[in-house]
Order: structure tokens, then sequence, then C-alpha cells
């Protein structure tokens, strides 16, 4: 087993199709051994650094379960206990920190805080949300996805199952909304993206070739139609609570509810990223419906992250 050059994962076009198909594989793999109790130590030795700069629950939980389930260690910073960006320049702590653990995950703000850190960095830099990606949450969805509809004849997910198929994203052209136009590019499957006005995706922020993979509809029931998958996010993202009554106002028809949820597929799934508000982004009956699988969801980013993590400081296994 030959140890890889550093490689970043800061958004999700940083990694090719074949490398998501390794990357589903082995998190199914890591899943079995978690619910049959058997040790996964690969990282035995290896320390996560992981640094909030927004705060979070999921994010914090898998990652931190996660690494040491893989048999590693975890040190946690905050903007309370850190220096990124304040006190000192963001090059200087990436260059520190690098050279006492073996891997960094940041959630912050602006991508290029990102992107400055891992351009100093020695060891792996892994995304773990900011305002323009958020990877690792689409890396879990679309996992949960071949789990649940894309199961290949091994009983293991077949992202081949994931082509043709839609995805209609209803709400806000967020971080989640521009991950989603980068796997279905990567992936080859299309998404139906419905925002208000003034909310719409940005194509040159998402950093995609084209708009082959992805339609826009005004009409919310209309991107649902036929979909596969529905899935949606908060309408106000955190560091953009001052526009909360201006977004709730704006976003009043982007509720997906039961009717939304008749009108796509009829084995179609829903997914959320977590936190949510029912009665605002989405309702209890469709949340806590038969067609969510929004727990497996957010199980399902701790899986995809230790196989991620494995994959970033170990290269292909087997």
């Amino acid at each position: 087993m030959s140890l890889p050059a550093i490689r970043h994962y800061l958004q999700f076009s940083d990694f090719t199709a074949d490398e998501y198909a390794y990357l589903f594989r082995r998190a199914a793999l890591i899943k079995k051994k978690f619910k049959t109790y058997e040790k996964h130590h690969t990282l035995a030795d290896r320390t996560l650094a992981m640094i909030f700069e927004k705060a979070s629950t999921r994010t914090r939980v898998s990652f931190e379960a996660g690494m040491y389930q893989l048999g590693g260690s975890v040190v946690h910073l905050t903007t309370g206990d850190s220096q990124l960006g304040r006190a000192e320049p963001i090059e200087d702590s990436a260059k520190v920190i690098s050279r006492m653990t073996d891997l960094v995950m940041i959630r912050t703000y602006e991508q290029e805080k990102i992107e400055r850190f891992a351009a100093n960095s020695r060891v792996p830099v892994i995304n773990g949300l900011t305002n323009e990606f958020h990877p690792c949450q689409i890396l879990a969805d679309l996992f949960t996805y071949l789990e649940h509809r894309g199961l290949g004849a091994d009983g293991t997910p077949d992202p081949e199952a994931l082509r043709g198929k839609t995805v209609a994203w209803v709400g806000d052209g967020n971080n989640m909304a521009n991950t989603w136009l980068q796997a279905a590019e990567i992936l080859g499957f299309a998404v139906h993206v419905s925002t208000p006005s003034g909310y719409e995706v940005d194509q040159a922020v998402a950093g995609i070739r084209s708009g082959d993979s992805y339609k826009v509809f005004k009409d919310p029931m209309d991107a649902c139609r036929d979909a596969h998958l529905v899935t949606t996010d908060v309408w106000t993202s955190m560091g953009y609570e001052a526009e909360n009554e201006q977004r709730r106002q704006a976003f009043a028809d982007w509720c997906v509810d039961e009717a939304m949820m008749a009108v796509a597929q009829p084995d179609a799934l829903f997914m959320h990223c977590l936190p949510a508000h029912r009665g605002e982004e989405v309702t209890g009956d469709v949340i806590d419906g038969p067609q969510s699988v929004v727990w497996d969801e957010a199980e399902n980013r701790m899986h995809v992250q230790k196989a991620l993590m494995e994959y970033l400081l170990l290269g292909r296994i087997g």
C-alpha cells in the first residue's frame, strides 16, 4: 500500500466519479463493521484537528466519533480557543496545526478561508461546511440514496444507479444547492431547482461547467414532478440570521409538503440535512413520514466521513 500525495476535500468536484464509487463501497464496509461491533482501527495513532467557526451538532459528533472509531484521536478547536484569521493569519495557523496533526476538518464561513488554509497545510484538509459548499453532506445524501434505491447485485452501493435520476431541490440556492449541482455533473443525474426570486443558484459560485445537469423551475411543484429524491434545507442558513423575517416571507411557498411529494415518483425519498424547522421548509407529515430517510442520512455522515478520512490518509485499501 503506497501513501498518496496530499489531497484535500474542499468541494465535491475535488474527486472523480471513480473515487466516489470507491468511497461508497468503502463506507458500506465500514458501516457494516460498525453495526457488528467489529474493530476497524485503520487510523490508529492519527490525530484529527477540528476547527469550528460555525457551531455544529452533526458535523462534530460524526467526525469526532468517527475518528475515535477508526482508532485515532481528536483535537477540537473553536473561535474561542483558536486564532484562525483573527490574531494570527490563516496561513500561519495552517503551518502550525498541520505540523502537529495528521488531518484537519474546518467548518467556517467563506470558502476562501479554507482554501487559504489548505494551501499552507502539510496534511489533508476537509470542508466540514462553508457558505459556498457542503460536500460531506452530499456525500452522505448520495450514499443514503444508494442504500435505499441503488444497491448492486452484490449488495453494495452502485453509483450507476444514480444515472438518469432526478433530484428536486426546493428552497434556497445555498451551499447545499451548489454542491448538489457539482454532484449531478460528476455522477450523471439531474437536479431540478426551485428557489424564490432573488435566491437563485449562481452557476459561477457553484463552479459547474454547464447547465446541462440542472433545470430551474419557478413553481416548486413542477420541480418535484417525477423526482426520485426531494430535498431541502432551512430558509435561513447560519450567518444570514439578519435576513430571517425577509426570508420567511419570500420562501412561504417553498415548504415541501405532501402535495409536492405526491407528484414525485411513487417511491421518491425525502431528505433534509438538519436541523429542520417543521412548518417552514418542510411539513411534519413529510419529514416524519414514510418517505423520509433523514435519520439514516444523518447517521451516514459518520460512515462516509470515516471512508473519506481513511482515503485521504491511506489511499485505496484492498
